[in-house]
This record gives C-alpha cells, sequence and structure tokens, in this order.
C-alpha cells in the first residue's frame, strides 16, 4: 500500500518503519512533490515537503538531521542555486539539484556552488531512487569500521585526510571542509596517486554513475576540489590536468 505524504509542515514517515533515511526535497511543483514523495516513501524512506527557501529553512530547523536535500533550481523567492549555496556554507548534507532539461548553465553553476550531483526534469523515478541511495551510500561510507583504505590516514605534501573521520587538515592543521564529492573525488585521488584518471573513471569511482556525452560535473568537481587544496584555476597545483587523458594526483601518499 502506498504512503501518503503529510503536509509539509509535518514529517512524514513512521518510525515503527524504520526508514532507512531522511530526504528533504523543495519544489514548488506542488504534484512533483507529491509523486516523489509517495515513490520514495514505498522505498523506506523519510520524504519531508517544502515549497519554497522559506519553507526549506524552516524544515531544517524541524529536522536537523535531515541525510538529503533535492532543491529544484527554479523556485519562488530565493532561487534554488542560492539555497544551495547558503547550505553548503553552513552543512556537508549531499544536496541534488534538479534542473531543466538541456540547462547545463544551471548544472554547472549548481556544482560550483556545492551540489554533489543533479538531476534533469523530467526523469524516471528508478533513476533518481538510484542516485539517491548513491549519496547515501557515500556519505555513510566514514561511519563504517571495515572499509580497508577508508578507515586510515592519507598524508601528502603537508595535509592528512582522516577517512574514518572525513576530516581534511591542511599543512597548519586547519580543518578544511569538504561536501560528499569533494571528499569522494580527493579519496578517488588519494587511492591512486601519481596515476592518470580518467574523467570517466573518475566519475563512477567517486560519484557512482555511467559518464554522459558532455558531462563536466568531474571537471567543475576537480575545480573546486583545488580551491579546497589552496590551488587556482589557472595552476594545476596538487591535482594535474594531463590533456586528453585526465587528471593525476601529483604528490606521493602515505597511509598511516
Amino acid at each position: 500500500m502506498s504512503r501518503t505524504p503529510l503536509d509539509p509542515s509535518e514529517q512524514t514517515a513512521n518510525a515503527a518503519a524504520a526508514p532507512m533515511a531522511h530526504v528533504l526535497i523543495c519544489d514548488d511543483d506542488p504534484e512533483l512533490r507529491q509523486l516523489l514523495a509517495t515513490f520514495l516513501g514505498e522505498h523506506d524512506l523519510t520524504v519531508t515537503l517544502a515549497a519554497d527557501g522559506r519553507e526549506l529553512q524552516r524544515q531544517l530547523r524541524v529536522n536537523p538531521t535531515v541525510d538529503l536535500v533535492i532543491l529544484d533550481v527554479m523556485l519562488p523567492g530565493t532561487s534554488g542555486l542560492e539555497l544551495c549555496r547558503e547550505l553548503r556554507a553552513a552543512s556537508t548534507v549531499p544536496i541534488m539539484m534538479l534542473t531543466a532539461r538541456g540547462d547545463e548553465t544551471d548544472r554547472i553553476v549548481g556544482l560550483e556552488m556545492g551540489a554533489d550531483d543533479y538531476m534533469s526534469k523530467p526523469f524516471g523515478p528508478n533513476e533518481l531512487l538510484a542516485r539517491i541511495k548513491a549519496l547515501l551510500r557515500r556519505a555513510r561510507m566514514s561511519g563504517s569500521t571495515n572499509q580497508g583504505n577508508r578507515t586510515r590516514s592519507f598524508a601528502f605534501d603537508g595535509w592528512r585526510l582522516d577517512a574514518a573521520r572525513r576530516e581534511l587538515r591542511n599543512p597548519e592543521g586547519v580543518i578544511i571542509d569538504l561536501s560528499v564529492g569533494e571528499y569522494d573525488l580527493l579519496l578517488a585521488f588519494l587511492e591512486a596517486p601519481q596515476r592518470v584518471l580518467s574523467r570517466e573513471h573518475l566519475l563512477e569511482t567517486a560519484r557512482n554513475r555511467q559518464a554522459q556525452a558532455f558531462d563536466r560535473s568531474i571537471d567543475i568537481q576537480v575545480s573546486r576540489l583545488r580551491r579546497k587544496l589552496g590551488s587556482s584555476d589557472d595552476s594545476d597545483g596538487l591535482i594535474k590536468t594531463v590533456r586528453g587523458a585526465g587528471y593525476m594526483f601529483v604528490p606521493a601518499v602515505t597511509l598511516r
């Protein structure tokens, strides 16, 4: 039997059902919100709904442990892109953007603002569910105690990544905040240092999905990661661009 999603001011899951994760959907299309809430609820996800940025912020205050946020780009009032930027400045919660089909600019800007993934409308519900599960798995990997290298500490060029705590410290010991996408990309580089990694490989390894034609999401993630590692876009720094082949993490990496 399908679950009936509750009003946006209420949580939509029954605690006795032990849902695996809590998803907050912000979209101004009421029909789409209800369809997504029903579909995701049938797959044991707690779903909370918001129609605009104000409701999104209120729901986040009520539900501070939300596991994933789905944001439409086109929202009344504060845009989804601006909300993404504000969320990323305050939280590492995984963010998925919903964009109009073919609008590459929105996708690029969304990723630069800190989104971890995007879906183009219209989309299939099963693909959305698969993307959601992939993001949730990536966000929870650090909680596992038997993930091999993922529970170790990586050291490179004065930096240190504690994979168990998902903490990146610069040479001065300052913690550098990473989004889920940035963390996964850095981990992919650290597990294969001084090797050329193709964009397709990085997309499949760091984001658990197949590359599509003209998909620039990895390039944008690399640009963001470079800035976190203290390099500008016009300087390769720790991550070298290999023309026509992909990227290479330059420093030697040691496990501790």
